[in-house]
This record gives C-alpha cells, sequence and structure tokens, in this order.
C-alpha cells in the first residue's frame, strides 16, 4: 500500500523573490507563522525562470521520503510550466516528500483524495497555475522590453556612462 502519513518527518519551507532589492519578509512571516523553524528555510533571489538556484538546489538534497515542503504561492517555487510540473513530479513520486502551497489548499500531497476525480482536480489546478505562473513570467518581460523602448525613444541611454577625462589628468598621466 501507498498510504502516507499524515504528518512529515522535517518541514521545510522555500522562499524566492526575483532580485537582491526585492524583500523576503511577506514570505518568511508566513512560513514561520506555519511553524516552519527558520532554520529550515531556503531562499533565493533570483529569477523563477528555471530552478538553478543555489538554495533551492540545496533544499533539494536534504528532503526525504516524508518530509514536508511548504511554500507560500506556487509562483515562489518557479515561473516556467514544464519545470515546475516536473519538480513537482520529482519531490513528490521520485523524493517521495509531501508539499503544500499555502495560497492554494488544493495543492496539499498531503490531502490527495484517495478518488481518481480528486487527484484529476489537484493535476489540474497545478497544470492551471503553473501556466499561469509562466505566462505572468513572459507579460513581465514584455513589459520591460516595452519599457525600454519607450525610454530609447525618449533619448535614455542604458548602460555604464562612458569616462571623460579631464585635462589635468591627461597632464598627470603624461608627467608619469
Amino acid at each position: 500500500k501507498n498510504t502516507r502519513r499524515l504528518f512529515a518527518f522535517m518541514t521545510y519551507g522555500y522562499a524566492r523573490v526575483s532580485s537582491r532589492d526585492q524583500n523576503l519578509d511577506r514570505q518568511l512571516n508566513t512560513l514561520i507563522g506555519y511553524g516552519i523553524s527558520e532554520k529550515n528555510i531556503f531562499c533565493d533571489k533570483k529569477s523563477g525562470k528555471d530552478f538553478e538556484r543555489k538554495n533551492y538546489t540545496r533544499l533539494l538534497h536534504k528532503l526525504k521520503k516524508d518530509d514536508l515542503l511548504v511554500v507560500k504561492e506556487l509562483d515562489r517555487l518557479g515561473r516556467n510550466y514544464t519545470e515546475i510540473i516536473d519538480e513537482w513530479s520529482k519531490i513528490v513520486n521520485k523524493i517521495g516528500a509531501d508539499i503544500v502551497v499555502l495560497d492554494m489548499p488544493l495543492l496539499d500531497t498531503r490531502a490527495t483524495p484517495c478518488s481518481l476525480v480528486g487527484k484529476f482536480i489537484s493535476d489540474i489546478v497545478l497544470q492551471v497555475l503553473s501556466f499561469v505562473a509562466e505566462n505572468e513570467r513572459q507579460n513581465i518581460k514584455q513589459r520591460q522590453a516595452e519599457g525600454i523602448a519607450a525610454a530609447k525613444l525618449k533619448g535614455v541611454k542604458f548602460g555604464r556612462p562612458k569616462t571623460v577625462y579631464s585635462d589635468e589628468f591627461y597632464s598627470s598621466l603624461e608627467k608619469y
């Protein structure tokens, strides 16, 4: 029989933001409020376009059978439709751990209904939300490209400004 316990051996949390200047506090407060020890929360400040993230990889190495992974929102796990589905399957089926997505109670593998209909509904919800996450990433990239193009039309220069040296600098350089 493949029955799962209603409790996990170890509970881990994962939080992610896309860039260094973004704040993890909202996710961390939720995970700690859920009862996860700070030492068991793994965080990355990196894009969700793929799963090449240092602390996510460390988390995967720690996860064992019957452990529990908790994320606040599915898109914190990632924003690539195919990779989210693959990672979910790897964690649940290969590692044998459970996953809980706090803002979507249907995405709790500990409570997967035994019926085929219940599993079907959970799979559909996961696929729809994964699609939405990747679609949002594509929309963000599109808006960013449009913003850059509009700024360039207004004459905004991107990149590092050209260094301009004074005559005094050149004079000192020649003397040197």
